[in-house]
């Protein structure tokens, strides 16, 4: 009887561990800027996050300029957007990163721009692995489609939804979760 309880406490010790290690944040990440130094994500604590795959060339970029107002009309209220550059859907991102702060620039995007960075595939980031796969973020399990993904995230570091790439940055589904307390 000791020896079975014994070995269901542990059993169950190493379950909760083993969640424990699951449940990650968005905080548990760090990225490379534009600028070529260290981002860590956990600069974001008590912020809302829109995590976005932007690509300078793809007919979605005029959603940059819908992210520039958004980014102006809520950064007052712990929001932030972050522009992560990915070449991988179409070659719509195959400048480098001087020239993608270039357009950064012209567009007056004010908000973090991260370097080029693989989104999908073989060489995906270890944040959009997060992002992508319930057993890690603990939320859903998501592909990404296109460039201009949006991933919002609380102020906790979770996930909490995804947005389609044609949906626009200041979409009601972004506004009212931007709106709720």
């Amino acid at each position: 009887m000791k020896a079975k309880l014994f070995f269901i406490l542990v059993f169950g010790i190493t379950i909760v561990t083993v969640n424990a290690q699951k449940s990650t944040s968005i905080y548990d990440y760090k990225l490379t800027d534009i600028n070529g130094k260290i981002y860590d994500m956990s600069e974001l604590k008590g912020k809302k996050v829109l995590l976005v795959n932007t690509a300078t060339q793809c007919g979605l970029s005029s959603q940059d300029k819908d992210m520039a107002k958004l980014y102006n009309d809520y950064k007052d209220k712990n929001f932030v957007v972050v522009a992560i550059p990915s070449n991988d859907f179409g070659n719509k991102e195959p400048g480098s990163n001087e020239e993608i702060k270039s357009y950064v620039k012209e567009h007056d995007m004010k908000f973090p721009i991260m370097a080029k960075t693989s989104v999908t595939g073989d060489n995906e980031d270890p944040l959009y692995e997060w992002l992508t796969k319930k057993d890690l973020n603990g939320v859903m399990d998501t592909k990404v489609a296109w460039n201009y993904q949006k991933y919002m995230i609380d102020e906790n570091g979770k996930l909490v939804g995804v947005v389609e790439p044609k949906e626009s940055p200041t979409s009601e589904k972004v506004i009212k979760w931007l709106e709720e307390k």
